[in-house]
């Protein structure tokens, strides 16, 4: 006869703070204290100090002084984690399969601001000579193909909005430093599905991305590679920009699954 199993009990007062994060976020208004008392039950001063807690740790807030409660920050920093890590799972097998055609080291970005923020890499086995750019890493939005690849939709107002209207940071002679100037590069990347970078950010360093969308067709990320300028003449950029077009494509479809 099998042994029955018992269950590990729970701990009492972390269900109950978790019971007040689902109401308040299946809620359309602010929830009050007396809201939270009729849910849990339990004493009003409790109540309060379960909700308490949790805002002191910024997973409540009060919205403009009220007593009442609403999510806060902390619970999306930590929905932000959480589709940026089921992102890069979905892609990482993209994103090695594209490293392994071109020979080349893989990028994985998403835009943070003004910057492109590196959230995976794949170092292809066996190359001796490999580029900058790890896991972690910001780079510009203007002066990498990746950067570019995420602001592939912006017209000059939208890229105003970001940058505000002064010249763009230079970062070599062939940087990008005008808003018009950036402007003409997404059409280009429109037209042909791919962003390059010759030497932009990082002199002797050539790159290409391709944006990769949603379901709804929005720029969600980039995927692209980079190499030295001796080993990446320009004639390679079709090639490598279809292949990294094919992935962003392929990790779309995986996405909207």
């Amino acid at each position: 006869m099998r042994k029955k199993t018992h269950e590990t009990p729970s701990i009492q007062s972390l269900g109950r703070g978790l019971t007040i994060l689902e109401a308040v976020a299946n809620a359309s208004e602010p929830v009050g204290l007396r809201d939270l008392t009729g849910i849990l039950g339990i004493d009003r001063s409790s109540v309060f100090r379960l909700a308490n807690t949790l805002r002191q740790r910024r997973f409540l807030i009060n919205p403009e002084g009220s007593h009442d409660y609403v999510l806060g920050p902390s619970v999306w920093r930590l929905s932000r984690r959480y589709g940026r890590n089921v992102f890069v799972s979905v892609c990482r097998e993209h994103l090695r399969t594209l490293s392994a055609k071109t020979g080349e080291t893989a990028h994985l970005a998403v835009r943070d601001g003004r910057q492109a923020l590196f959230v995976d890499h794949h170092v292809p086995t066996g190359q001796v000579l490999t580029v900058s750019g790890q896991t972690g890493e910001l780079v510009p939005l203007h002066a990498t193909a990746h950067g570019k690849a995420l602001v592939a939709d912006f017209d000059v107002s939208d890229l105003a909005a970001l940058f505000g209207r002064a010249l763009l940071q230079s970062y070599t002679k062939r940087t990008t430093i005008t808003l018009e100037d950036l402007a003409k590069a997404a059409d280009r990347i429109t037209a042909r599905g791919f962003a390059t970078d010759d030497g932009e950010f990082i002199e002797g360093l050539r790159c290409v991305a391709a944006p990769i969308r949603d379901r709804e067709g929005k720029v969600i990320g980039s995927i692209g590679i980079s190499a030295p300028t001796m080993r990446f003449p320009k004639t390679r950029y079709r090639t490598a920009g279809e292949l990294a077009v094919k992935a962003a494509r392929a990790i779309a479809v995986a996405m909207s699954v």
